[in-house]
């Protein structure tokens, strides 16, 4: 290591889930492009796991990152199922609770920075507060809280905590938390929780662009510490080709279609469907006559490279009879690429906040289908408050199948009504006020002026 007299260092320690550990990374690759020192803590299996799925930027760049191994005791992978009764991901528990083993690595780490470095800068997790506790004990370090999810899902999870206090905000009908999380996970939150006391600030990939109100609102929440909504941290431009050369297949199809043409649906990498569903959205995929691109893949395990999942099945024939019209993907997919491109008109998705980030940057209208978590609420803010986005599944009705009928009026509103034309006017023009908030003087350029320049004082 070499010295690092009088400077900052930057240690990122995310929560070991796709969604999570992608915007970790973009926020890594964002920090070191002020010349600032990053060090990405997880598992081995972790951070590969992130390298290999970079997307929207040159992989190569992850080689100025000092990626940090660490080891924690052996736990369980078991592949997903598909028949839960609640759909959160509950076979990677194992995984999150093995990580609360890092404490120690981590201190260690962070006292090895700490007597070479004038500050060190802890940024972890919401999720992620008990493994970071130690660095109240280290003089020079100072750690902030990183919320992956929206901030209008984060304030209304606050505000019903706190006995839903009057705001002069609209408040919504917003979903309860029921369903979202299996009771295990929701005690994992209330622990966590307790440890974001330590923190000097809080960081949010979100933008005032999109959410002022409601960053607005958390600030009044959460005084006496500091905010900054530094998103969107996904490239906004992204590059033609990577340093290889090389582009998934899915891309040069979308070539071939025209402006707006297709639909992309995917339902991020911690949902597993069961195979009647999947049977149903396959057959109004077809029958809606809109061009589709179909990511179709079970949950991640704990262990993405251990090689046995679960292959979906489609109707005998299927493949063969969408053929020139819709493309399923089986494998990983570069969502940002794909959402990227001119071709793609629609997205049909869980409402992931990762997802809805990526789309709404991209200027994408959504056709929400939320499935568990954080999605639900933010199924609301996509459709019913920033309205770029239609409703195919309601979470009222959760526990139903979406019918083939429900599928194929959902994307054909999306893509071919007068409806789905001014949610995609009002998509383009959120993602080109978001892409105004990142340039000179814009909102978020704002923020990272004023995160870098007090983490670096």
């Amino acid at each position: 290591m070499r010295n690092q007299e009088n400077s900052v260092v930057v240690v990122m320690v995310p929560f070991p889930a796709q969604g999570h550990l992608n915007q970790l990374l973009h926020l890594s690759r964002l920090v070191l492009s002020y010349g600032i020192p990053v060090y990405y803590v997880g598992t081995s299996t972790h951070n590969r796991q992130a390298k290999v799925r970079v997307h929207g930027w040159d992989p190569l760049a992850v080689a100025s990152f000092h990626f940090h191994d660490c080891e924690v005791p052996p736990f369980s992978s078991p592949p997903p199922n598909p028949d839960a009764a609640i759909k959160f991901p509950s076979h990677l528990q194992p995984c999150f609770d093995a990580w609360w083993h890092l404490r120690n690595p981590i201190a260690q780490l962070l006292r090895t920075l700490s007597s070479r470095a004038r500050r060190v800068i802890i940024i972890h997790d919401s999720m992620m507060g008990s493994v970071v506790q130690d660095v109240g004990s280290i003089p020079n370090a100072e750690s902030y809280a990183f919320h992956t999810v929206s901030a209008f899902t984060l304030f209304f999870f606050m505000w019903r905590s706190t006995g839903k206090p009057h705001v002069d905000a609209e408040i919504l009908d917003v979903p309860s938390l029921e369903g979202c999380f299996t009771k295990d996970f929701s005690t994992f939150i209330a622990m966590q929780h307790k440890y974001l006391s330590f923190n000097a600030g809080f960081i949010y990939n979100t933008s005032k662009a999109i959410e002022g109100a409601y960053l607005e609102l958390l600030r009044e929440q959460i005084r006496g510490k500091q905010h900054w909504a530094l998103g969107p941290l996904n490239p906004l431009r992204v590059p033609e080709r990577s340093s290889s050369g090389s582009r998934h297949h899915c891309l040069e199809w979308l070539d071939k279609q025209a402006i707006n043409s297709v639909i992309y649906v995917s339902f991020g990498t911690t949902t597993t469907m069961g195979d009647e569903q999947i049977q149903e959205l396959a057959i109004g995929l077809s029958r809606s006559n809109q061009k589709f691109i179909w990511v179709l893949r079970d949950a991640d395990k704990s262990d993405v490279f251990d090689g046995e999942v679960r292959r979906p099945e489609l109707p005998k024939g299927y493949i063969d009879s969408v053929n020139g019209k819709g493309l399923v993907v089986r494998d990983w997919a570069p969502q940002l690429e794909i959402l990227a491109h001119p071709a793609i008109g629609g997205f049909v998705s869980h409402c992931g906040w990762n997802s809805c980030m990526e789309s709404i940057s991209m200027g994408v209208p959504i056709g929400a289908w939320p499935e568990h978590s954080d999605q639900p609420r933010n199924a609301v803010l996509i459709t019913k408050l920033l309205k770029v986005g239609i409703t195919i599944k309601d979470w009222a009705h959760r526990d139903d199948i979406v019918t083939a009928a429900v599928v194929e009026d959902g994307v054909r509103r999306l893509m071919d009504s007068k409806e789905g034309d001014e949610v995609r006017k009002r998509a383009a023009e959120l993602g080109e006020a978001v892409r105004q908030s990142v340039g000179e003087g814009g909102v978020s350029s704002k923020e990272w002026d004023s995160f870098i320049t007090h983490i670096t004082r």
